[in-house]
C-alpha cells in the first residue's frame, strides 16, 4: 500500500490529468496543420524515469498505448535539461511514419535530478514519400512511406534537415515547435508537483497511481467469468483476405490475449508493429472494464498480450506498416470486443489524402504553402457504431482507435482547393436489431485543381456483425464521379472530379 491517504491520491491523480489535459492546449493551439489544429489528431502523455507512462490525456488510443514503447527507445540515453528528442520509426517505438514523437526529459528545479518525460505525438500531414500526405495505399516496405527518423536529439539543426526532406517544411516546422512548446509545459508541471512533494515524494506520489490503476483494473477482470473466448475476422489486403484470430483466457485478475494464429506478415501496409497492436488491446480491455481507471501504466500490468515476430501483428522491421497503424489496429480491437460480445463498429478510420506538389524530397522545400502550389491533407471519417444491451450505437462518430475531430466545412475549404459537395448522416446504414447499429457518413468532395489522393479503408467487402440476432451494418463504399473504387487506392483527381466516400454502419444488437 501507499503512505498517501485517498484525498491525497485523488489529488495527484487530478494534477497529472490536468498537466496532460494541458500539454494537449497548448499542442492544438500552436499548431499550424489543420490535421492537429482541426482534427487534433494528437497526443500527450507524462512518464517517471523508468519509462513508466503516470497518465494520459484522452486523445487518440492508437497513440498513446504505443507511447511508452518511444520513450523505452531512449531510455538508456544520456539526457540534459532542455535537450528534447524525436522518433517516428514503429520499430523503435513509432507506429507509423507521419506520427512524430517528441520526448523531453523533466528536471526539478532544486538540483537539476531527472523526474521524468513529457511525450506528445502527432500525426504530420507530410512525411516525405511519393504522395502527399505520406500514406500510399500501394507501398510494400517502409521506405516507401516517407523520412524514417530513428531516436535522435531534437536541435534547430535537425528539425531544418528533417523538414528539408517533407512538403510544406514550414507547417512541418511549426508543427514540431508545437510539440516541444507542449512537452516543456508538461516539464514544468511535473517540475511544480516535485517542488512541493520532493523528487522523492513525487516518485512515491505517482507509483500509487500506478498502483491504484492496476487495484482498479483486477477488480474489474475479477468480475469476468474465467475460461477462454474466441474470435475471428479479416483484414481486406489487395490480394485477398488476411485472417486473424484471437484467443482470449480470462484467468481471475488476469487476461491474455493470443493473437498466434493469425496470419503472417504480407507484402503491402496492413502490418503493424507490436506496440500497435498492443496498443488497440489495451483500448478495448479499458472498453471492457472501467473508463474511469487512470489510464496508466498500472492500468496494463494485469494484460498480456502475444503476437509472434514475423506475424502481421507483429512484423519484423523494415516492413510496410502505413495502414496497419489505423486498419489494423481497429480490426485488433474488433476482435477483443468481439469475442466479450460487443457488436460492431465500423472498424476503420475511412483514411483519406489529398495533395499537390513536388512527390521528390529535394523538391518538397519549395512547396512552402497550401492552396494549388501545394499542400497535403489527411483526414479519417467517422462511421457508425455498434449498439448494445441498452441503446443504439451512435452515428457518425470517431471513436474506437482513433478519437479524431472532423475538419470543420468552413476550415477545409478555406485552406484547401476543395468544395465540399455533401456531408451526411448514411441514413439506414445501420444494422437493424432490438437495438439498431449506428449510421455512417456521406462525405462527397470536389477538387477544384488537378491533386493526388490516396484512400486506405477497410470495411468494404465484409460488413461490421451484429450480436445476438442483431444484423450488420452497411459495408462502406468509395466512389469517383459515381464509379466503384477499390478501398486501397492511390490516384489523381483533376478539376471538377468529385470523390465520395460512404463509411459503414454498425451492427444491431438483437432481433428486432
Amino acid at each position: 500500500m501507499s503512505g498517501l491517504d485517498p484525498i491525497e491520491l485523488r489529488i495527484v491523480t487530478g494534477a497529472l490529468r490536468a498537466a496532460c489535459d494541458e500539454m494537449g492546449v497548448v499542442l492544438i493551439r500552436s499548431a499550424h496543420s489543420s490535421n492537429i489544429k482541426e482534427r487534433r489528431d494528437a497526443s500527450t502523455a507524462l512518464f517517471d524515469t523508468d519509462g513508466q507512462m503516470i497518465m494520459q490525456a484522452e486523445h487518440i488510443p492508437v497513440h498513446l498505448g504505443a507511447m511508452p514503447a518511444a520513450v523505452a527507445s531512449v531510455l538508456g540515453e544520456h539526457h540534459s535539461p532542455g535537450v528534447s528528442w524525436i522518433l517516428n520509426d514503429p520499430y523503435a517505438g513509432g507506429t507509423h511514419l507521419p506520427d512524430i514523437t517528441v520526448i523531453t526529459p523533466a528536471f526539478d528545479h532544486a538540483n537539476s535530478q531527472l523526474i521524468g518525460f513529457a511525450a506528445s505525438r502527432a500525426h504530420h500531414a507530410d512525411v516525405g514519400a511519393s504522395v502527399p500526405g505520406s500514406m500510399p495505399a500501394d507501398s510494400h516496405t517502409l521506405d516507401d512511406e516517407g523520412v524514417v527518423i530513428s531516436p535522435m536529439p531534437l536541435s534547430e539543426e535537425a528539425i531544418e534537415s528533417l523538414v528539408a526532406r517533407m512538403r510544406q517544411p514550414q507547417e512541418r516546422r511549426a508543427d514540431l515547435r508545437a510539440q516541444i512548446a507542449a512537452n516543456r509545459t508538461g516539464c514544468q508541471r511535473l517540475a511544480e508537483i516535485a517542488e512541493r512533494l520532493g523528487a522523492d515524494g513525487l516518485r512515491a506520489a505517482t507509483d500509487a497511481v500506478l498502483d491504484y490503476s492496476e487495484r482498479r483494473t483486477r477488480a474489474c477482470l475479477a468480475l469476468l467469468p474465467d475460461g477462454e473466448l474466441h474470435a475471428e475476422d479479416v483484414l481486406e489486403g489487395q490480394d485477398g483476405d488476411l485472417l486473424l484470430r484471437l484467443r482470449a483466457v480470462i484467468d481471475g485478475e488476469r487476461v491474455l490475449l493470443d493473437f498466434s494464429d493469425s496470419a503472417p506478415q504480407h507484402d503491402g501496409n496492413l502490418n503493424c508493429p507490436l506496440a500497435v497492436t498492443r496498443s488497440a488491446c489495451l483500448f478495448a480491455v479499458r472498453v471492457l472494464t472501467d473508463p474511469d481507471i487512470p489510464s496508466t501504466a498500472g492500468a496494463y500490468r494485469p494484460i498480456e498480450v502475444r503476437a509472434p515476430l514475423g506475424t502481421i501483428l507483429n512484423a519484423r522491421p523494415g516492413a510496410a506498416v502505413a495502414a496497419g497503424n489505423v486498419e489494423t489496429s481497429s480490426r485488433v480491437a474488433d476482435l477483443v470486443l468481439s469475442a466479450f460480445g460487443h457488436a460492431q463498429g465500423q472498424g476503420t478510420m475511412n483514411n483519406l489524402t489529398l495533395g499537390a506538389g513536388a512527390s521528390a524530397a529535394s523538391g518538397a522545400a519549395s512547396n512552402s504553402g497550401a492552396g494549388t502550389a501545394g499542400f497535403s491533407y489527411y483526414e479519417t471519417l467517422g462511421g457508425g457504431q455498434g449498439a448494445c444491451a441498452h441503446a443504439d450505437g451512435p452515428s457518425g462518430v470517431h471513436v474506437a482507435m482513433s478519437n479524431t475531430l472532423n475538419t470543420p466545412i468552413e476550415a477545409l475549404e478555406r485552406e484547401f482547393p476543395l468544395r465540399v459537395v455533401e456531408y451526411a448522416l448514411r441514413h439506414g446504414s445501420g444494422g437493424e436489431g432490438q437495438h439498431r447499429g449506428g449510421d455512417g457518413v456521406v462525405r462527397e468532395l470536389e477538387a477544384l485543381t488537378e491533386m493526388t489522393f490516396s484512400l486506405i479503408a477497410e470495411r468494404r467487402r465484409h460488413a461490421p456483425h451484429g450480436v445476438d440476432g442483431g444484423e450488420s451494418g452497411m459495408p462502406g463504399v468509395d466512389l469517383l464521379d459515381g464509379r466503384p473504387l477499390r478501398s486501397k487506392i492511390t490516384g489523381i483527381l483533376h478539376a471538377g472530379q468529385r470523390l465520395r466516400v460512404e463509411t459503414p454502419g454498425g451492427g444491431g444488437f438483437g432481433h428486432a
